[in-house]
């Protein structure tokens, strides 16, 4: 039987310091820990791999100090072989652990390994090799779009080093990126969204596709926020997070696109639904959808609206105070009390 990509990590594990000595060859041991400069094998002190388990933690997990990226001994693999694939990562580590070769294609379950397009356990792999937001550049990212008050956003990350290849017969490139987790309803990571960041602007990173998702996306979302009777929801991660600032504590979700928003799955406790209109006819489309899908389940839907093309854009060029006048006039007044209490 072939063994999943948590069986490999626990199977170098065991044997963290010969996979150490092989693939991380310019650092040295020094007590429990393997030290070296980087996860490429460049010579330096900065990152240390743990040999042993301890109370600290598991054998094979490793921290960058300089950057703050971690991971365990694929990532070490991957990244000082120059790999790729997922499938050439764990192909190589089954050589070296002198392991038989996988069974053929035809014999195996679907979704044992990553497609080279990204994947729910890809997705989840890349979530959890990120850091929280605080004090990163995603920060400094969003308060330059006027996104302040980040409450709520745990499923929001950060990756120094987050790959991007413009086409498959292009190098790979590394950007910081804002990593969004995609969840379903029951809070299962299926997919990712990145956004690739310039550091020295503050601004998405100047290449041809700075966002992109992967993973299972249909029905799913990025949450803000834990849903109940009460939700709204939007395309974009800063158009929703925009309004939260006017609106901080009502449940939200970003679909990533107006085609996904049409598509959300609906929570069973949902009786009121807001939908965070973009001004363009995708946004119309999407509007148009959830309502008769909402009201055929019997859920409340109402259209909040910007003055501009989008939340974010009003939040910018018009300020706080009148997003927040716009959200007053276009929420429920209950909800205006129950949820805009925090912005005053």
């Amino acid at each position: 039987m072939n063994q999943n990509p948590h069986d490999l990590a626990r199977r170098l594990a065991d044997r963290a310091e010969t996979v150490c000595r092989h693939y991380l060859s310019s650092g040295r041991r020094e007590g429990g820990y393997w030290l070296v400069g980087d996860v490429r094998n460049t010579p330096g002190r900065s990152m240390y791999v743990r040999l042993k388990d301890t109370p600290k933690g598991p054998a094979g997990k490793w921290t960058d100090a300089a950057t703050g990226e971690h991971g365990d001994l694929l990532d070490v693999i991957r990244e000082s072989c120059g790999l790729l694939d997922f499938k050439d990562v764990t192909d190589e580590a089954r050589t070296f652990l002198s392991m038989p070769p996988p069974e053929p294609e035809s014999r195996q379950q679907p979704r044992q390994s990553p497609g080279p397009h990204g994947s729910p356990e890809a997705s989840l792999r890349l979530v959890r090799m990120s850091q929280p937001i605080y004090g990163t550049l995603v920060q400094a990212y969003l308060r330059e779009r006027g996104i302040t008050d980040l409450r709520g956003t745990g499923s929001l990350h950060f990756h120094p080093r987050c790959y991007y290849r413009p086409d498959e017969h292009s190098p790979t490139e590394t950007w910081p990126a804002m990593i969004a987790a995609v969840t379903d309803l029951d809070g299962k990571i299926t997919g990712a969204h990145r956004t690739w960041l310039d550091p020295r602007r503050r601004d998405k990173a100047p290449i041809d596709t700075p966002r992109r998702a992967m993973g299972d996306l249909l029905g799913n979302a990025v949450r803000f926020g834990i849903g109940g009777e009460v939700m709204a929801a939007g395309e974009g991660i800063e158009t929703v997070l925009s309004l939260r600032q006017a609106v901080p504590s009502m449940p939200m979700l970003a679909a990533l696109s107006a085609a996904h928003l049409a598509a959300i799955l609906f929570p069973d406790t949902l009786r009121r639904l807001y939908i965070v209109r973009d001004n363009d006819p995708a946004g119309d489309g999407a509007r148009d959808t959830l309502i008769e899908r909402a009201n055929a389940t019997g859920i409340e839907a109402i259209v909040i609206s910007p003055e501009l093309d989008d939340f974010n854009e009003d939040l910018r060029t018009l300020g706080l105070d009148a997003l927040r006048m716009e959200a007053r006039l276009q929420i429920a007044p209950q909800d205006v009390a129950r949820f805009m209490a925090l912005a005053a």
